[in-house]
């Protein structure tokens, strides 16, 4: 046997028996392996650059450009903080509590079952939103280039493409993902080389500038704040990573490691494309008319209507399929979890022989998503964005101080730094995001919060139904 041969056949060792170790944790929480256990930690890192999009920012920059008063590119870089200390604290509670179901499985083995619930129903309204705002980017872009055929004709067929693939099985989602993130970071390079040549030769440009990061002028923390609520719904996704738990060879430190790995290298291609952006149109002029197609028009300053409609597309198709696919597997992960404990139908939680995907969980996502399509089309993207962020910020709250809870105060491990004052840095700059978001989102939010707490007192008071959890 090669040196060469050796090493693979070590490395597959190594990989068996992370896999053995995490079924093992997996069963002395109470259940049984399921789900098929084929992420590595780079599909993992792919999984969260696809689920936040590499190209985001093309999506929404006309709403984040307003209302950070001219500073995109500093609205991403706050963001990139807040989130990194949220990524810390999901780390965290992964390696303590390696199961599918992200921040519901945390609060409920962390805090306790009620609240749980209550912030998994809330991170349903995050979840369950998300494909819809993606389709809605995707339908808008995608009609902007074949205008003959209707928004909806395209909604039903990204829907159709996505279900079929999460059914399937998680093997071809990595697949998806892989060729998703290569065909975003060569559109991206695209825009970059183009604009950035634009800005450093045309007789037109301002040059390089730091206003994209910080303009006198308008600057306002408020103001800024603002923006990062509507800007932070381009982060919501390294958090999805926690939803595979149950399908990654390692759980016990895979799922930490991508997290904040993808979150790191996806915050600074944010900054990079906005603050390009930001120099070639600082006054953001060229698109005052039409800030749904803003980046599009920035584009086409640096590289005409190629560059215009190569961003469109990318964009329509980054959303519409893949970031909507890794949405949609996430979702119907958190669908199969709480199924599985008892909180929802227990349709939801059944498993497909072949595939070992939670397929009526994901039918069901699929088929609801074409329906919020429908309903939510006239809110618009900002509208749809704010209360995803409600469910997503909500979360992120209690998970900071699940953190604190269980090792600082319940199981006294004494570790101050890292379970106490990160956490807490964390709820902070979250808490005061939450504050910005507008009115009507938090009234929503809170309704729906309101819901949950009556369907759940019905379903364990008055209906009896009580699952206990290995905690």
């Amino acid at each position: 046997m090669t040196e060469e041969q050796k090493a693979v056949s070590a490395a597959n060792a190594a990989a068996q028996s992370q896999s053995a170790a995490s079924e093992a944790a997996l069963e002395a929480m109470g259940y049984k392996q399921e789900l098929k256990r084929a992420m590595s930690v780079p599909d993992m890192l792919v999984y969260g650059l696809i689920f936040m999009v590499p190209i985001a920012p093309f999506g929404i920059y006309g709403g984040v450009f307003g209302d950070s008063g001219g500073m995109p590119a500093l609205v991403y870089l706050v963001g990139m903080i807040a989130m990194i200390f949220t990524a810390f604290s999901y780390a965290t509670l992964s390696q303590a509590f390696p199961v599918s179901g992200s921040v519901y499985g945390y609060t409920s083995r962390g805090i306790n079952k009620p609240v749980g619930f209550v912030t998994g129903w809330t991170m349903l309204l995050d979840y369950l939103l998300v494909p819809t705002l993606l389709y809605v980017v995707a339908a808008q872009a995608m009609s902007g280039i074949v205008p003959e055929v209707p928004a909806l004709v395209w909604g039903i067929l990204f829907v159709a493409i996505n279900t079929f693939v999460n059914i399937r099985g998680i093997e071809l989602t990595v697949i998806v993902n892989r060729v998703a993130v290569v065909l975003e970071l060569l559109c991206l390079a695209v825009f970059v080389v183009m604009g950035a040549l634009w800005i450093a030769t045309d007789p037109l440009s301002n040059g390089f500038t730091l206003q994209p990061f910080y303009n006198p002028e308008t600057f306002n923390p408020g103001l800024v704040m603002s923006a990062v609520s509507l800007g932070v719904l381009s982060f919501l996704g390294f958090d999805g990573i926690a939803t595979l738990s149950e399908e990654a060879k390692d759980a016990k430190k895979g799922p930490s490691k991508a997290m904040v790995g993808s979150l790191l290298i996806v915050g600074f291609l944010f900054m990079l494309q906005t603050y390009i952006a930001g120099c070639l149109s600082p006054d953001g002029a060229v698109f005052a008319d039409d800030p749904d197609n803003a980046f599009y028009l920035v584009a086409e300053i640096a590289g005409g209507k190629f560059l215009y409609v190569l961003c469109a597309l990318a964009t329509a198709i980054a959303w519409g399929i893949f970031n909507s696919l890794a949405a949609q597997t996430a979702i119907s992960r958190i669908l199969f979890a709480m199924s599985r404990d008892g909180n929802l139908p227990k349709a939801l939680a059944k498993v497909h022989r072949k595939y070992q995907t939670p397929y009526v969980a994901a039918a069901f996502v699929g088929a609801l998503s074409l329906i919020l399509v429908i309903v939510f089309e006239q809110l618009g993207i900002d509208a749809i964005s704010r209360l995803v962020n409600f469910g997503a910020l909500t979360s992120f709250c209690v998970l900071h101080v699940t953190v604190v809870w269980h090792f600082f105060i319940k199981n006294r491990d004494g570790k101050v730094f890292t379970h106490l004052i990160l956490p807490l840095l964390g709820f902070i700059i979250v808490g005061y995001t939450w504050i910005s978001l507008d009115p009507a989102s938090k009234t929503m939010g809170i309704i729906w919060v309101v819901v949950g707490i009556v369907y759940y007192f019905v379903l364990h008071k008055v209906m009896k139904k009580n699952v206990d959890l290995e905690v």
